[in-house]
């Protein structure tokens, strides 16, 4: 049995998306209290739906959460919290990496080919191990305050290299 707590405002957008995620991988999910949800099935199915609950909390849709279900996708979040030393600084580092009317956020999806979700203090990535680390590479620079023109280049770079291999 898995417990974990997730947004009590993400509730919703879990409830409606349980009984795909049940069925899928044969599992119950239940929901007590507002926000602690407890998976039950074999051991699979408990980590794979836990790995799809967490990223529904992180405002992921669902069927990019179940991207997780290949063996080749991760789920990593970036607490920015942790690295801004004041809320001031948390809410201007969290606009850096969305940009104005969201294009910095979609631009580095397409060059990283990560899906890029940020939900409260996280910024959180679906993808595989190099789309991850391209993404990670744009999305560190613009925490650090470089520029985002940087950010792109370094990005770019980043999947030439991957394309060529």
């Amino acid at each position: 049995m898995e417990r974990i707590l997730i947004p009590a405002a993400r509730v919703h957008a879990l409830k409606e998306a349980m009984a795909t995620i049940e069925k899928r991988l044969l599992c119950k999910i239940i929901i007590e209290g507002k926000n602690e949800v407890t998976i039950e099935g074999d051991a699979y199915a408990e980590y794979a739906a836990k790995g799809i609950v967490q990223a529904i909390a992180r405002g992921f849709k669902l069927n990019t959460a179940f991207k997780l279900l290949n063996e080749d996708f991760f789920f990593e979040s970036i607490d920015v919290g942790d690295i801004a030393s004041n809320k001031v600084k948390k809410k201007r580092m969290i606009a850096r990496i969305i940009g104005t009317d969201g294009k910095a956020k979609i631009y580095m999806e397409e060059v990283s080919g990560a899906a890029i979700e940020i939900y409260g203090d996280t910024i959180s990535l679906i993808g595989n191990i190099d789309e991850i680390r391209i993404a990670k590479a744009g999305i560190n620079i613009l925490l650090d305050g470089g520029k985002h023109s940087t950010a792109y280049a370094v990005m770019e770079k980043e999947r030439r290299k991957l394309k060529s291999v």
